[in-house]
């Protein structure tokens, strides 16, 4: 009996991997499971080779494994290219009739998929259907959830559509059942809470997050790996009173969310490192103008077009220093989904506080990853407008001053159109009452004011996570969508004997307090752990803490990290 099970799926693009994987997904995730799936596939609709990998689990699970106990291949090239990852007690699932490869191994399942789904389903399409059968049948697990779930999705394309399904799933399920012997069924044992969870990706939890938040506009430019959000956006817009406005470029999609803010709506827009190349001179806009504006930024590999599909950590510089001068900004970096829905809450808040950009860090392996998550709290996604002044308070409404010093480097604002108040803002340098200026004071002053709001927002950044707080000899040091991989790789290192800490921040910039520094012994050796070449985010550490990192740990080839590669790396170099 199991309690950590990973399913690959492979094939080629058009052969509805995802659909396998994700009713596979959803299912054990109704039944108490934890799930993760990690999606792999290159930049092409239909072709090449691409799989989708399902770990199921009775406990918490953030990441892939680097090997497999049951292997899909829906296409006969597939077989190769995956067998290496497969167990050797592992179950493969492959067309016999349609594939070259041959092997007389009991637990190298040969299925005549395509040759059922026509005969059961009635179209070869279906080959897919009957795949997910057969796995649940290798599970030893019953048909009827299946059953049930074919019936839920396929229901609104027709009775005949869902019944097809329904004999496909049946077909692969009965072929398995009466003809593998039951010894090498690979069971899962029962989670200990089976209490049903949430499916759901990083995008998903990014666009629900600024949904509570209280998204009101949003206008983006589709871009891999961060469309899902506009889609999703997109499909509960009318519900929540929302305007999707599709831009015809990055510029526009930037522009047009700081205008909506500037009138006091929440805004958002979302894209991928090339379209926030060109958002730039729209960020620094929003910095002169002093204008709220969340924007999310899911990285893939460039430079230029460099890997569409695949993931990286190395826009953390850009970032942060984007567009040119100096004006203040928040960065935050979800490592998972539950964590990116709470932090969407927080980057609206702290955009509308210090009326200042905010910028959420994904990546694709975030955004396209799937994560259980028991609930997702509303409630603890409060939005604060923050002040907006009144008419009463504006003794004189000609007089406005909508950039008047304060200590804090935040102003009063005003939402124009809804005060008699008169606003003067533009993209030069300007006056306290918004007037163009070149005085070499008011500038010295307005760049001091601006500036100040980072003091404020240091205070507001919260402390890493470290797992476990017990100290420990080594420390693995990362950010954003590293967290899975570096928390199971802490655990298997102290299960090693290799006392180990993750320490795995989220809210990047400004930089938090140093009091989480107390918790990490002076002796401790740092491995930093990034997907990018120059370990970015090591640097920014030592930095701003004075504490150099002993060893980077890098990985630049365009895939997620898993546990084993950094527990090896690790060790090895120990």
């Amino acid at each position: 009996m199991l309690n950590d099970l990973s399913i690959r799926i492979c094939g080629q693009a058009g052969q509805g991997i995802q659909s396998v994987s994700s009713m596979i997904g959803k299912i054990f995730s109704r039944q108490g499971y934890h799930v993760f799936i990690n999606l792999d596939v290159e930049s092409r609709i239909r072709g090449g080779h691409n799989f989708d990998q399902v770990r199921v689990k009775t406990k918490p699970v953030y990441a892939a494994n680097h090997r497999i106990d049951i292997l899909v291949a829906l296409d006969g090239d597939a077989v190769q290219q995956d067998l290496p990852f497969l167990l050797e007690n592992g179950l493969l699932l492959y067309d016999g009739e349609k594939s070259k490869f041959k092997s007389r191994k009991p637990n190298h399942v040969p299925v005549p998929l395509e040759r059922l789904s026509v005969e059961s389903g009635k179209d070869k399409i279906m080959l897919n259907t009957v795949a997910t059968g057969a796995v649940f049948a290798l599970l030893g697990a019953g048909l009827e959830p299946l059953l049930g779930k074919l019936d839920e999705d396929y229901g609104r394309k027709g009775k005949a559509v869902a019944e097809n399904n329904k004999k496909a799933a049946a077909a692969g399920y009965q072929y398995i059942r009466e003809n593998i012997r039951e010894n090498l069924l690979l069971k899962i044992g029962k989670p200990k809470r089976a209490k049903k969870k949430i499916l759901l990706n990083g995008s998903q939890a990014i666009a629900v997050g600024a949904i509570c938040a209280g998204l009101k506009f949003y206008s983006g430019y589709p871009m891999s790996p961060s469309t899902g959000i506009m889609e999703f956006v997109a499909a509960h817009a009318k519900d929540h009173g929302i305007i999707l406005e599709p831009a015809e470029d990055e510029i526009s999609a930037i522009n047009m969310i700081i205008g909506a803010s500037f009138a006091g709506v929440r805004s958002m827009t979302d894209t991928s490192g090339g379209g926030f190349c060109l958002m730039a001179e729209g960020l620094g806009l929003a910095g002169m103008t002093e204008t709220p504006a969340v924007v999310v930024v899911a990285q893939r590999p460039g430079p230029a077009t460099g890997l569409p599909t695949r993931t990286d950590q190395s826009d953390l510089r850009f970032a942060i220093h984007a567009a040119q001068g100096e004006f203040p900004r928040a960065v935050f970096a979800p490592g998972h989904a539950e964590q990116a829905f709470h932090l969407m809450g927080k980057a609206f808040n702290l955009a509308d506080k210090y009326q200042t950009p905010v910028i959420v860090l994904g990546d694709q392996h975030l955004n396209d990853s799937f994560f259980t998550v028991d609930r997702l709290d509303t409630e603890r996604i409060k939005i604060k407008r923050h002040h907006v002044m009144s008419d009463r308070e504006i003794l004189s409404p000609m007089n406005y001053r909508r950039y008047a010093w304060h200590k804090s480097g935040v102003s009063p604002r005003i939402l124009p159109g809804l005060s008699k108040a008169v606003l003067y803002a533009d993209s030069d340098e300007h006056t306290e009452a918004g007037h163009i200026t070149e005085s070499a004071q008011v500038r010295t002053q307005m760049m001091k004011k601006r500036m100040q709001k980072l003091e404020g927002m240091k205070k507001e950044m919260a402390s890493p996570h470290i797992h476990p707080l017990k100290q420990g000899d080594v420390v693995l040091l990362g950010w954003g969508s590293t967290y899975g991989a570096m928390k199971e790789a802490a655990s298997d290192l102290s299960a090693q004997g290799v006392a180990t800490q993750m320490l795995h921040f989220s809210e990047i910039y400004p930089f938090p307090n140093l009091a989480f520094l107390k918790n990490i012994p002076k002796k401790a050796r740092i491995f930093a752990i990034e997907s990018n070449y120059t370990g970015q985010f090591a640097d920014i550490f030592r930095f701003e803490t004075g504490r150099s990192v002993d060893h980077k740990i890098l990985k630049y080839d365009g895939r997620p990290f898993t546990a084993k590669e950094i527990v090896d790396q690790v060790q090895n170099r120990l």
